[in-house]
């Protein structure tokens, strides 16, 4: 039987979370509280059946599975807020809150709590995430079930927790990443003569299938390159000036700056 979770910060992620749950079939309405201050953005899940609320205590109290979906600043008040509710023996506590070590929140805790860490993104709501996990004092049943949990949502890893901010950058903020590279390639399409609405249903549905190609076939991105480029052809002639452009070195470099920004804040 599947436990009772809570959702402690209903902003984009932590409703995606809730509504993946829903769209999975991981849980049901009744198993779901989500918290929040302003419980109005919240009327759909509500309409669903969720329970939402604005008392994150009377949530976690009525839970066993604590999902932490706050802003970083918001942590440690939350957290000593409802340390009194989380129960060792009852609770397991996962944090999706970036930059926010395991080791900090056991000191604002002030008990050794079975603590994870998850880097989902915001495709959770679709069952599509990529989430990366790590933990802490959990047994190989409370590991399984997270890891469960998390693969009705889409793909999961299992990573050393010092590489989840590298984890943050390549799977969360990498989801702005690749949707800004569509939407540039929707105004390209719209520039070559396509209306709007029919150059975003190829770009959007090009980029799925490339990235299943490698998801299903387990290839490298240039074993699939070499297919569609051939001498003198036009889609090397594109990638060439791309790459003059400075299209790779830029996208690296965004990549290194977001880290850099999350590790020196």
């Amino acid at each position: 039987m599947n436990k009772q979770i809570a959702i402690i910060g209903g902003g984009n992620l932590g409703t995606a979370f809730a509504e993946g749950l829903l769209k999975s079939g991981f849980s049901k309405p009744g198993q779901i509280t989500i918290t929040k201050r302003n419980l109005e953005t919240l009327r759909d899940l509500k309409t669903k059946g969720v329970t939402i609320t604005d008392n994150n205590n009377e949530a976690v109290r009525n839970s066993e599975i604590v999902i932490l979906a706050v802003k970083p600043f918001q942590v440690k008040e939350v957290l000593q807020g409802i340390a009194s509710e989380l129960l060792v023996q009852k609770h397991i506590l996962v944090s999706v809150v970036t930059g926010i070590f395991i080791k900090e929140m056991e000191e604002i805790l002030d008990k050794e709590l079975p603590v994870f860490r998850a880097m989902p993104n915001t495709a959770i709501a679709i069952q599509e995430s990529m989430t990366c996990l790590s933990s802490a004092h959990a047994t190989k049943e409370q590991i399984h079930y997270v890891e469960k949990l998390f693969s009705t949502l889409g793909r999961v890893v299992t990573i050393d927790e010092k590489l989840m901010d590298a984890a943050t950058v390549l799977g969360a903020c990498g989801t702005a990443y690749a949707l800004r590279y569509i939407r540039a390639n929707i105004q390209g399409g719209i520039e070559i003569k396509f209306d709007a609405a029919t150059s975003s249903l190829i770009a959007a549905q090009t980029v799925k299938g490339a990235a299943d190609l490698l998801l299903q076939k387990g290839t490298h991105p240039e074993q699939e390159i070499d297919k569609v480029t051939t001498p003198k052809g036009c889609t090397i002639a594109g990638l060439n000036e791309m790459e003059h452009q400075g299209f790779s070195s830029s996208l690296i470099k965004g990549i290194s700056t977001s880290f850099y920004k999350i590790v020196k804040g």
